[in-house]
């Protein structure tokens, strides 16, 4: 199996429970050059392999608060282990507070596609030659 390199553009994974909004993020850091793939909750992106031939490792989780209601840390731990321990972004929301976790970073509501792609971007640089859509190879 491949791991990531310079020329594998790296995995993230977003974990959210709205289709709308979990596909036009997907399609924004494909757009930017990102593997996004998507889960509805934690129970779907533990299914999520850690290493695929051809592709690079998950190396970003970004997570709808959401998408925490029902699960615990115990989960997000679990996956985060099975990656390799990815950064996390939290996307919170503003009617409460967000809980204790290792966020890398924590964005809240009201947040634009633009602001979720800046924040992985901040996280996790491309090198120039990445930087395409990833559907357009």
């Amino acid at each position: 199996m491949t791991t990531n390199d310079d020329r594998t553009a790296p995995r993230v994974l977003v974990v959210m429970g709205d289709q709308w909004r979990r596909a036009l993020l997907r399609g924004a850091l494909r757009e930017a050059g990102y593997d996004a793939v998507g889960a509805r909750g934690m129970r779907e992106a533990r299914v999520v392999q850690p290493a695929l031939a051809d592709r690079g490792p998950v190396r970003l989780l970004v997570v709808d608060q959401d998408t925490l209601i029902g699960a615990n840390l115990a989960d997000l731990e679990a996956l985060r282990k099975r990656h390799a321990d990815p950064g996390v972004i939290l996307l919170a929301r503003t009617t409460i507070p967000p809980p204790a976790g290792p966020w890398t970073r924590v964005l809240r509501r009201p947040v634009s596609v633009a602001d979720l792609v800046s924040a992985v971007e901040a996280f996790l640089p491309l090198p120039p030659e990445l930087h395409h859509a990833i559907d357009a190879r």
